[in-house]
């Protein structure tokens, strides 16, 4: 059973790797962000990959703690985002990844 946010973190960059994710990146937001600690992108191939993708994360997240996610964007599936309270996943089509650049974003922020 997970016990921490470090030990949630690491879960589910390996459900990601497992699910064939790409791109996997992870920002630490401190423990002073009301957001979340981390925020974790990854991308997958197609809009069905995504989906499959953020389906996994979160069924493997409840199995495993217990935690229901909330997650918004699997209609269409561009960009998929799986929140767990501290910890948020966002899983992206490349090209909605490469448009709407969290990364640099929130860079720019720190």
């Amino acid at each position: 059973m997970i016990q921490n946010t470090e030990e949630l973190r690491e879960f589910i960059i390996k459900c990601l790797e497992d699910k064939k994710a790409e791109n996997i990146s992870t920002i630490d937001l401190g423990d002073n962000n009301p957001l979340a600690k981390y925020l974790i992108l990854a991308s997958g191939r197609s809009v069905k990959n995504v989906s499959a993708i953020a389906d996994f994360v979160s069924f493997e997240v409840k199995n495993n703690s217990n935690l229901n996610a909330g997650i918004e964007g699997l209609n269409n599936a561009e960009w998929v985002l799986v929140d767990f309270g501290d910890i948020i996943v966002h899983v992206f089509h490349p090209e909605a990844r490469d448009h709407f650049k969290l990364e640099e974003l929130w860079n720019k922020k720190r």
